[in-house]
């Protein structure tokens, strides 16, 4: 990266020229070939949402989310009045095509058109789903609308840094470890160091093929199982950035 400095010699950032505020994600339909995106609906999901949760009968999928476990309707329909509506966070229901079954949600959150930095979280898919195309997919529909279509340039991941398995998905959705920080937060009456994850617009390309080359049919056998690993294709991808 060039080195840039102002009149008195100092070390500055870089210009970006004409930058244009980014509009906020719009309440929209996010369609893929294995999933779709619907805005969350109170009546249209939640007992969907509560048959996805239940599929986790040791609430394992609660332990790193600051709320839940949600044990009964009423308390699925209450959490998404109070949390899932707004504009920030903006969540989304993912609804499975192989059967039309809702597998979870997922979010926008801490949104910044004027810098146009954007995270993703509140991530919550049932067990069925993690890992599986459609669960992929839904992260790779949500990026894509981000950089895309929006124009933002910095796409976010935070996640307790004891969290192995958020921590592995980032790495191995393509995103980059920036650092920890240390008592970042409190929940659930326990501490939280924070990791830190990006992506950004320029690593984008690289990073739009490699998931266009894991998604693609021919990329999984008969049995549903894939011949190249996400994993090592996002990989190559950031590695392509620092040559």
């Amino acid at each position: 990266m060039a080195n840039h400095t102002n009149a008195l010699g100092m070390p500055i950032g870089f210009p970006v020229p004409d930058w244009t505020p980014c509009e906020p994600p719009p309440k929209t339909v996010l369609d893929g070939r294995y999933c779709r995106l619907e805005p969350v609906d109170i009546d249209a999901h939640a007992e969907g949402l509560l048959a996805a949760f239940q599929e986790d009968t040791q609430d394992r999928i609660w332990t790193y989310l600051p709320y839940g476990p949600l044990k009964s309707l009423d308390a699925v329909r209450d959490w998404m009045a109070k949390t899932c509506l707004g504009d920030d966070p903006h969540f989304f229901t993912l609804i499975d095509k192989r059967n039309g079954s809702i597998g979870g949600v997922a979010s926008y959150l801490r949104i910044a058109p004027a810098v146009g930095s954007i995270e993703v979280g509140h991530i919550n898919f049932a067990p069925r789903l993690q890992k599986t195309a459609a669960a992929t997919e839904a992260m790779f529909l949500m990026m894509q609308l981000v950089f895309e279509k929006l124009g933002y340039r910095r796409y976010e991941w935070k996640c307790d840094c004891l969290n192995a398995g958020s921590m592995g998905a980032a790495k191995r959705l393509g995103f980059t470890y920036e650092g920890t920080f240390r008592q970042a937060t409190m929940y659930k009456g326990r501490n939280r160091d924070t990791a830190w994850f990006s992506i950004l617009d320029s690593e984008w390309p690289a990073l739009r093929e490699a998931f266009e080359t894991w998604l693609a049919p021919d990329n999984f056998d008969s049995e549903g199982k894939q011949r190249v690993a996400l994993s090592d294709l996002t990989g190559k991808a950031r590695n392509s950035g620092t040559d």
